[in-house]
């Protein structure tokens, strides 16, 4: 059994994987833009995933709270 390929066969392949590339085969996609990230436990596990604290706060409120823990 002989299986020749044309050129008609690999531009038929072209054009059937033409939108598979490199990382399109992802179901889901975080929110690049933090303003669109709307909920807020949304945005804990997002600022989660991405290492910051969040909400963010102030240092004069982190050094208040350092305080406040220590005369207790």
């Amino acid at each position: 059994m002989s299986n020749e390929r044309t050129r008609a066969w690999r531009r038929f392949e072209d054009w059937v994987n033409k939108s598979k590339g490199m990382g399109t085969e992802e179901k889901w996609k975080p929110e690049k833009k933090w303003k669109m990230v709307y909920l807020r436990s949304e945005k804990l596990s997002r600022a989660k995933q991405l290492g910051f604290e969040y909400p963010r706060k102030n240092i004069l409120k982190c050094a208040e709270d350092d305080i406040t823990s220590e005369n207790e």
